[in-house]
This record gives structure tokens, C-alpha cells and sequence, in this order.
């Protein structure tokens, strides 16, 4: 296998945490052209710190769920260190909590629960009828002549190549968003072929899973995170691991909210594969205010 490109072994180091100790690790930041750090990345560097916890003495056990709470915004320029609680390995289940820590303050903390392989009864929903990746189109690039009017961060995110391909089924504008009904289909993948590494999977979908979600819950406001006066952070994340899948293959992200009220949306998201089974679902609640000016849009968002 060829040697992935440069964004997405970028990706993968910042996934591959530096052990400190048995339950101790770090992770280092990037500035992907976000305010503050990706809430993403420290998703995905929290399950590898829990990943790496999780050993074969009560058998080989596996990522189901994920919960986690961010409680203040990241510095993009520090590292962010990740302390695992070794909570407990029952005969079936293990759980572990991670704290990520920057600066000597909190900034999130999340369980994450692992379960060995057991056979069961199975259902799922039907994946939605949408065109095949390859039928849509990527999205045009940003005008030089708009680009150069956007703030350098804005201009920063929407000129970089990530590590992930986007697709959308019912693309919008987000420099002049309509309002639309609060739903979407997105097609992602990681734009290089990685391992067969189960973890690092599931790693690679806590980073995607918090691109476009919380987005969702703006669409019948006719508002996005690209606007000066909008402030928009991340409260919580849920994330499920259903099946088997991979990150580097298509999968479809169908995303809904369904409700938005005292400056929180809400969402919810499935992810099939190509063959239509539900590989994942996530849920987010987020801050989304609407602020008088581009300078209080900039402030850091107040949770207390």
C-alpha cells in the first residue's frame, strides 16, 4: 500500500497519542482554520487514549459508545493531555473514562465503553435513497473575489485540503445560506487508504463524526458558522459504533435536527456504508447564539 498522503498521515500522528504512563497520555493541537481546537480531534484522540487501555486479558473487546462533554474551548497551540480511569472490565464490558486536560484546567471528559464480540438479535433502519458518490459533483472552490473578502481564519479553513472528501447530496451556500428544512446527506471518506486497524477506524470517525452535525441545526435559520455574527461551539457529542467499516471506503452521513431553542441545537446522525448498513449513529448538542457583531462572535463562548 502506498504511503497515504501528507494531510492524512498528518492525521493519523495526531491520533497516535505519546504514552506518559500506563493511563497517561498527550496529544498534540492543530489549526485546521477552527477558533479554537476541532472538537473532532480531541473526540478522536480521547477514544485512541482509551483504545490504548483497553488490553487481551479479558479477550479482545471493541469501542461500542462514546460520551463526552466539552466544557471549554482548546488552545490550538498546546498540547492536550488525556489521563484514562481504568473504571471497570466486567465479564462482557469495559469502561473507561478520559479526562483531557490543558493548561492544569479541564477541558473535556468522556466514557467510553467497550464490549467483546457476542451474536444477537439484529435490526437496523434503511438507508436513505441518495445518488452514489461518484454522481455528485465536489463542491466548486470559494471565488478568489469572495475569498479575499472573508476573515483569514474563515479563508484558512475554506482553502485547505483535509484529510477527508465531502459530498453533498443537497449542497448549500454557507457564505449566503437559504433556509432550509433541517436535514442532510453528506458522503465522506478519508481521501487515502490507511490500514486494516479496527482502532484507528474508529478513531478516524470520532474525528468526521463532528464535521457537518451541528451545522444541521442552522438550516431553518438561514444562518452558518461562516457568518461574523454567528457563535457556534460544541456541548456534547454521542457516538455509537454499530458494525464493522472503514473510514477510507464512502460512508453516508444522514444528519437531522429536531429542535433548536435558548441558543442549543440539537442533532442526530446515521452512517451507512456503501452496502446500506448502519455502521454508526451520533447525537450532538451545541451552542448556536447570534451575537451583535463579528467581535462578540470572536469572544470565547461562554458556558457557564
Amino acid at each position: 500500500m502506498p504511503a497515504p498522503e501528507p494531510v492524512v498521515s498528518e492525521l493519523i500522528e495526531l491520533l497516535s497519542l505519546e504514552r506518559l504512563e500506563d493511563n497517561l497520555f498527550r496529544g498534540q493541537s492543530r489549526d485546521i482554520g477552527t477558533k479554537y481546537v476541532f472538537g473532532g480531534q480531541v473526540l478522536g484522540q480521547a477514544l485512541s487514549a482509551a483504545q490504548a487501555t483497553v488490553d487481551g486479558s479479558n479477550g479482545e473487546r471493541r469501542a461500542h459508545s462514546l460520551h463526552a462533554y466539552f466544557l471549554r474551548a482548546g488552545n490550538i497551540e498546546a498540547p492536550i493531555v488525556y489521563e484514562v480511569d481504568r473504571t471497570r472490565d466486567g465479564g462482557s464490558f469495559s469502561v473507561r473514562r478520559v479526562t483531557a486536560i490543558q493548561h492544569g484546567r479541564v477541558i473535556f471528559f468522556c466514557a467510553a465503553s467497550f464490549q467483546a464480540e457476542e451474536d444477537g438479535a439484529e435490526h437496523q433502519l434503511s438507508m436513505p435513497e441518495v445518488p452514489q458518490p461518484e454522481d455528485i459533483a465536489p463542491a466548486p472552490g470559494v471565488p478568489a473575489e469572495v475569498m479575499g473578502t472573508l476573515p483569514p481564519k474563515v479563508q484558512r479553513w475554506l482553502s485547505r485540503r483535509g484529510p477527508f472528501e465531502f459530498r453533498h447530496v443537497y449542497p448549500r451556500d454557507e457564505l449566503n445560506p437559504p433556509k432550509r428544512p433541517p436535514f442532510q446527506q453528506v458522503w465522506f471518506r478519508l481521501s487515502e487508504p490507511v490500514g486494516d486497524s479496527p482502532e484507528l477506524h474508529r478513531a478516524l470517525l470520532a474525528y468526521a463524526s463532528d464535521f457537518q452535525l451541528l451545522g444541521t441545526a442552522t438550516y431553518p435559520h438561514g444562518i452558518s458558522y461562516y457568518q461574523p455574527n454567528v457563535q457556534m461551539a460544541s456541548l456534547d457529542h454521542a457516538l455509537w459504533f454499530h458494525r464493522p467499516f472503514r473510514a477510507d471506503d464512502w460512508l453516508l452521513y444522514s444528519i437531522d435536527s429536531p429542535s433548536a431553542s435558548s441558543s442549543r441545537g440539537l442533532a442526530r446522525g446515521q452512517i451507512f456504508d456503501r452496502q446500506g448498513r448502519l455502521v454508526a449513529s451520533s447525537a450532538q448538542e451545541g451552542l448556536i447564539r447570534v451575537v451583535p457583531d463579528a467581535e462578540a462572535a470572536s469572544a470565547v463562548p461562554a458556558k457557564d
